[in-house]
Formats: structure tokens, sequence, C-alpha cells
């Protein structure tokens, strides 16, 4: 099975030095690129069936698509590489970031020439202090060989690519947020429309891609859409870095066929469950997606399946709740880390994720009333879709409110006998 995204990676070394990387056929696709008019590269993603894979899986070559034409806005126009991974749970990017850098780097200058732009930044997550030192040494030496800076390869394409290492707020995960906190600005989201596409870093248009994107890039244009597509096992392009973490024997993350079942990523990949512990429930892209069960082992691990199932995929990267663990401990747990990270820039999410924190709190600390469960569905009502600024109080109630749906004698439990039953 070929794994194009981790194939340079070897845990506990030192990542392809320059040299290295295009001894195994590194920077092989800009050459290749910078050969072909962009928007042929535009239509190849197109056609490649490639899904962002920030989580929330839009098919990155229609996004591109979006990005106005040469010509008809100013220059410059921006692209920017989302690596502020701070969803709990997920620590895919920081294996491609620390692992391959150079890697990285191609699939931004391949991308930015792409849909022409000539100002790219990698937003980093400021704790990933690793990542930043292998990426600017893999950046500089780009800049050295002819990679970066003016006249790539003799071309007429220009690139200029920085590292901004970002103060550490979950809300930059949302991309007019950490548009906002580039500009030196508090880390808020924007009001859309206007779109980042059209209006985006000081108001120029702005593409935002992840990490974990930006990296199949060089593989799709020098293999092409249908070797891309074919490396899946669903109707969605390429492999996926899956993770699991939780009470497995072997916690960790895999490049797999887009699609692998979630049995097999926890029993094959995961190395099942730990002795003496069952599999109760599933979160499977992160902390802001709904729990799964033991009866949806066979689904697939792609959008579109996990959507039908009534969860969403997100980063692929899976927490699993065991029979030992309190469900409404685990759920207290997260809550508390969204209800910190509100950046509290509208009333639902900066009141009502407080709210549930507290209303959690009681109910672990035996201190729970009749009337919780009611409060907090119907917090779960006004923190959905629709009724908020942005996205993140909405992914915050989902883990809660599948968690009322599936596990409710547990919390009823927690307020008849005034205690966790659990400890």
């Amino acid at each position: 099975m070929e794994r194009p995204l981790t194939k340079n990676i070897h845990p506990g070394q030192e990542p392809l030095s320059l040299a290295e990387y295009e001894k195994a056929g590194g920077y092989r696709s800009l050459r290749k690129a910078l050969a072909m008019p962009p928007q042929d590269i535009v239509a190849l993603v197109k056609a490649s069936n490639l899904r962002g894979r920030g989580g929330a899986g839009f098919p990155t070559g229609m996004k591109w698509g979006l990005v106005p034409q040469v010509g008809s806005v100013p220059q410059p126009r921006y692209f920017i590489v989302n690596a502020d991974e701070m969803e709990p749970g997920a620590f895919k990017d920081r294996l491609l970031l620390e692992g391959d850098p150079n890697q990285i780097i191609e699939g931004i200058i391949v991308s930015a020439y792409a849909v022409q732009t000539e100002k790219a930044f990698i937003f980093l997550r400021r704790e990933y202090f690793l990542a930043e030192k292998r990426l600017k040494k893999a950046i500089a030496e780009a800049y050295e060989k002819g990679y970066l800076g003016a006249g790539i390869l003799g071309s007429g394409f220009n690139l200029d690519l920085r590292i901004h290492s970002s103060a550490g707020r979950y809300i930059c995960g949302e991309e007019t947020a950490l548009i906002n906190a580039l500009e030196g600005k508090r880390a808020v989201p924007r009001a859309k429309p206007p779109f980042p596409l059209a209006c985006g870093l000081w108001g120029r248009p702005t593409l935002v891609n992840n990490p974990e994107t930006v990296a199949n890039i060089p593989h799709i244009v020098n293999n092409g859409a249908e070797w891309f597509k074919a490396l899946s096992a669903c109707a969605d392009g390429g492999t996926k870095i899956y993770g699991v973490s939780g009470r497995v024997n072997k916690p960790g993350a895999w490049e797999l066929p887009m699609g692998t079942t979630i049995e097999e990523l926890i029993e094959d990949h995961g190395g099942g469950m730990q002795k003496g512990y069952a599999l109760r429930g599933i979160i499977p892209g992160g902390a802001s997606t709904d729990f799964l069960l033991p009866k949806h082992l066979d689904v697939p691990m792609d959008f579109d399946s996990v959507a039908k199932a009534g969860s969403r995929m997100g980063t692929g990267t899976m927490t699993v709740l065991d029979d030992r663990t309190c469900p409404v401990g685990f759920v207290h747990n997260l809550e508390v880390f969204f209800s910190r990270e509100s950046c509290g820039w509208c009333t639902p999410c900066r009141e009502g994720l407080p709210w549930i924190e507290k209303i959690l709190h009681a109910i672990e600390n035996g201190r729970g009333e009749s009337g919780d469960l009611s409060l907090l569905e119907q917090h779960c009502r006004l923190l959905g879709p629709g009724n908020t600024f942005c996205a993140l109080a909405p992914g915050a109630v989902e883990p809660l409110q599948s968690a009322l749906k599936y596990f409710r004698e547990d919390f009823e439990r927690h307020i008849r006998e005034k205690k966790c039953t659990w400890k």
C-alpha cells in the first residue's frame, strides 16, 4: 500500500535534509508545475477529488477555483497554511510538520503557483517548537536553492514564505479569526460575506488550507488525479492520516486509504482495547464531533459515511471512550476546554458554554438537579448551527448532545445518587 505523505517520515529520526529530500524525488512536482498553466493544476486538483483535511472536507480544487483570477483584483493575494492544530485529540499535522517539512513547503509553493499568489504564511501553533525549528531550517534551504524567492527556478513566479507563531487560541482554527490574529488584531471571527477568498488578509483575496491538504499537492501533480483517486477506498481521493487515542494498546497515527473503517483503525492499527477495558463510544474526528457507538465500527472513516452515521469525520483523529471512564466526566472535561477557548465575541458562546460547564461540574460532583438535563438539551439547541457567530459553539455541543442521547442513564444516575458512581 502506498503512503505518499509519510514515506519519508521515520519516528525518532531527523527529517530528510533538502539534498536527501531531492534524492527521494522532492521538488520534482515544482519543476513539473512551473511548466504547466496554473489553471491546469487547479483542474488537476479538482479531478483528484481531494477534500480539505482541516475538518470541513470542502473540495480543495473547487475552493481554489473560487480565488479571483489574476488581473481581476490587484496584488498582493495571500496563501495561508493553517497549522494552528489545537483540536483536542488531533496530532496529524504535527506529524507532517516535524517529520517532513520539505514536503509541506513544496506543497505550499506548488499551491501558491496554482492560484498565482506571491505571499504565503504558515500560521503555526505556538507550542509546536520542534516543528518551527525544522520548518525554519527547511525554508532557509529552499531560499538558498532557489525554490523560494524571486524568479523561482528561472521562471517568472515569485513567492515569499514566512512563519507566524500563534499566541495560541483554539479560535484561530477558524480561518477569519486566524486572519485577524495574523494582522495583529484580536483573534475573533469576521462576518461572512465577504469570504476570505474575496476579502481576507489586509483586505486582499486569501486562500487558507490545512497542512495535510497541501502535503498531498506534490503527489497529485507528480502522479495524476486517477492515481490519487485509486489510493482511496471511497469516492474521496487519496490517503488520510488517521489517529486513535484513549485506552487502546497502540495509540498513534497512521496513513491509510481514505475510507478505512473504524474497526480496522481501532483493532488492526490501534491494537484493540487494553486488557480489562471495553469500547463504549468513539469521538471520530476530534473533540468537536458527536459520539458514535460500537455498532458503528463498520462505518468507513470518510466525510459522507461518518455524516450518515450521525457524526463528522473532522480531523480523522478519534478518541475512544472505554467502559471504565465516566462519560459525564469525559464530556465535562471537553466542555471545560471549549468554555475557556471561547473568544467571547457572541453572547450564546460566551455565556452558554461556561453555563454548560458549571452544570456538568455540578452533576459530576453530586450537586445535580432534576431539571439539569433539560437545561443542557436546551443549550445544545440554542448553541447549535445558525445561532452563533462561528462554528466553535456548535462543535462544542456535539459531544454533549450525543452523550445525552447515548449515555443518558449515566447522567440520570449521577443526579439520582448525588455522586459520580465511576469514582
